[in-house]
């Protein structure tokens, strides 16, 4: 049990070396440095490229798994935060500057999806997930909006931080869950029955029961960051074995077990923001935090973002 330390890993419970979690690289290669505050990386098997977002100077980067090689890939881009792919293989992007979730087509151009609810502007719309029937579900803190740094200082208009759903077929953008401090992250399970949302100010992970009818019932407590100095939640992500991986602030990547128990952690040098998996096995972890870009080879394997059994680049 706890503290056994090898290399980046730090197991809490055997289940993390059982369940192969310590089996990847020793180390994390830092595939770029020079951000300002880096957030919102997201794998585009069709390109091979992880795009992310540099909010302070806002802008887009992406990183050429071929070559290695790092450029610009939006500038003036709303100070996007999260980022994600739809059903489709396109780009679905948060932009705390704008207020809006858009898409980018095929052919670059930018489709807004939502940028307001009930009539009225949304806060800072900042990490998104699809589901596989094609609705888009993002959560809309107040931290693109309470100061210059990350967006423009403004009030809020809806006096409240929500998650909201988007019909696929109607696109009306619908509050589903409410009473946060500030929803953050958020994913779906493997099987889509429930999705679980970090408050990053209550330091929370709810979990919530996914209706038929897209709506969900009241959210209960699947961890708390509390017991752990430094950790708050930022984005969370599943891998193929039901364990969900935290981007866990000052804490490094956390992993809790379906069961809710922490079972380790991952060691970062920098106060990490955001996760993803990528890779032609979809089992290498690309981390943000503060300045960089890190990535390891896991002994894992990363579910996809848009559902069960989907692979857009098939």
């Amino acid at each position: 049990m706890g503290g056994e330390r090898q290399s980046m890993y730090e197991m809490l419970d055997d289940r993390f070396r059982t369940g192969r979690c310590m089996n990847g690289d020793e180390a994390l290669e830092v595939l770029y440095t020079g951000c300002r505050w880096a957030e919102g990386p997201v794998y585009i098997p069709a390109w091979r490229q992880v795009v992310w977002s540099d909010i302070p100077n806002d802008r887009m980067l992406r990183w050429d798994e071929e070559t290695g090689a790092v450029g610009v890939f939006r500038r003036s881009a709303g100070h996007t935060n999260g980022n994600t792919l739809d059903r489709e293989g396109r780009l679905i992007t948060c932009e705390q500057g704008n207020r809006r979730v858009t898409r980018t087509e095929h052919d670059g151009t930018v489709t807004v999806l939502a940028d307001r609810w009930q009539g009225r502007r949304l806060n800072s719309p900042n990490d998104a997930t699809v589901k596989s029937d094609g609705s888009i579900w993002f959560s809309d803190p107040d931290f693109g909006i309470t100061s210059d740094y990350e967006g423009h200082r403004a009030e809020s208009e809806i006096s409240s931080n929500n998650v909201y759903r988007i019909d696929p077929a109607t696109a009306e953008v619908r509050l589903v869950a409410d009473c946060f401090g500030a929803p953050n992250g958020l994913s779906f399970s493997p099987d889509e029955r429930q999705l679980f949302v970090s408050d990053t100010r209550a330091g929370f992970i709810r979990v919530f029961d996914v209706r038929d009818d897209g709506t969900l019932s009241d959210g209960e407590v699947f961890a708390d960051a509390g017991a752990r100095e430094g950790a708050r939640f930022d984005n969370l992500r599943f891998d193929d074995g039901g364990r969900l991986w935290v981007a866990a602030m000052a804490d490094g990547v956390h992993c809790y077990d379906p069961d809710g128990t922490l079972i380790g952690r991952l060691n970062v040098p920098e106060t990490v923001s955001n996760i993803a998996w990528g890779g032609p096995k979809r089992n290498r972890l690309f981390i943000t935090a503060e300045t960089s870009l890190y990535s390891a080879l896991m002994g894992t394997t990363g579910t996809h973002p848009t559902g069960p059994g989907h692979r857009p680049w098939l």
